[in-house]
């Protein structure tokens, strides 16, 4: 999903985060850069989580292109036990919270698409979570089964996969359907905790 994401951001003039383990840069460029990187506040507290959302933006207010290379290999260490999956996930919620702040205005100058991305990984979570709880209170309150609702979640997660597989090529992705209960029962309260804890 995040190489489809990327990909399709640097079609459109910018990657919005090129992910740490993943990223080349010019030396030039990171020196040019380092003191702000190396100093980075939110708030007027010293900040140290996402670094490479940060880094992306400040290259991108530089006047410096991001692109996706999809033939480059990585590679990194993931959670692999649902206690760090979450401290992650509580990481990058955060990080993309502060660096969609601080890069704001940087969206006029970018693709159109850019802009519709940006607002898409922000408030989509929080399209989901409203459906979610209307769900909820539908079914608790009427004893009805919002079936719409739960339809068009399903129905939007297939489309999202398919697309996925197709254009990797790979069956695998439609898997990544699953990932919806996990996003809707904890990865959506979380990023409301880092919203709130930012």
């Amino acid at each position: 999903a995040c190489n489809e994401e990327r990909a399709a951001q640097t079609r459109f003039g910018a990657v919005m985060c090129c992910c740490g383990p993943c990223a080349m840069y010019r030396r030039s460029a990171l020196m040019l850069l380092l003191d702000q990187y190396e100093t980075q506040f939110f708030r007027g507290k010293p900040s140290d989580f996402g670094e490479d959302r940060h880094l992306t933006i400040l290259m991108l207010k530089a006047g410096f292109r991001t692109e996706y290379v999809p033939d480059a290999i990585a590679a990194t260490v993931v959670p692999d036990r649902l206690l760090p999956y979450l401290r992650q996930q509580l990481r990058w919620a955060r990080s993309t919270y502060r660096d969609t702040l601080l890069g704001l205005h940087l969206l006029p100058g970018l693709d159109r698409y850019l802009t519709l991305d940006v607002l898409g990984q922000n408030l989509g979570p929080l399209l989901l979570a409203i459906s979610s709880i209307a769900a909820l209170a539908q079914l608790a309150l009427t004893d009805s089964v919002p079936w719409w609702t739960g339809l068009t979640i399903v129905a939007m997660t297939m489309i999202r996969c398919s697309v996925a597989a197709l254009r990797a090529g790979e069956l695998r992705f439609l898997g990544f359907s699953l990932h919806t209960p996990i996003n809707i029962f904890l990865l959506l309260p979380m990023k409301v905790y880092a919203l709130c804890t930012l």
